[in-house]
């Protein structure tokens, strides 16, 4: 049987297959979400549901992980909102 990696969400602690969380990269100073799971740059992994909480704004999860700033911009496309 092959091995299944594991990655931590963020802001809910809880484990899932790589496969079923989203990744948010930041790479040379820029963010982005990776879909493909497969770019390069530091990752920060989230699950579907917190993806939608109002906790993830409120308590900075993705600063708390990068230990920078990330631009409102990247939590609004989290939530599926779209700017423009």
């Amino acid at each position: 049987m092959a091995h299944t990696p594991e990655r931590t969400c963020i802001l809910c602690r809880s484990k899932f297959s790589k496969t079923e969380l989203i990744r948010v990269v930041r790479l040379n100073g820029e963010f982005f979400l990776d879909e493909t799971h497969k770019k390069d740059g530091r990752g920060a992994y989230l699950c579907s549901k917190c993806r939608e909480s109002d906790d993830l704004l409120k308590k900075r999860a993705l600063d708390r992980a990068f230990r920078v700033r990330v631009p409102d911009e990247i939590y609004g496309l989290l939530k599926g909102e779209h700017n423009g």
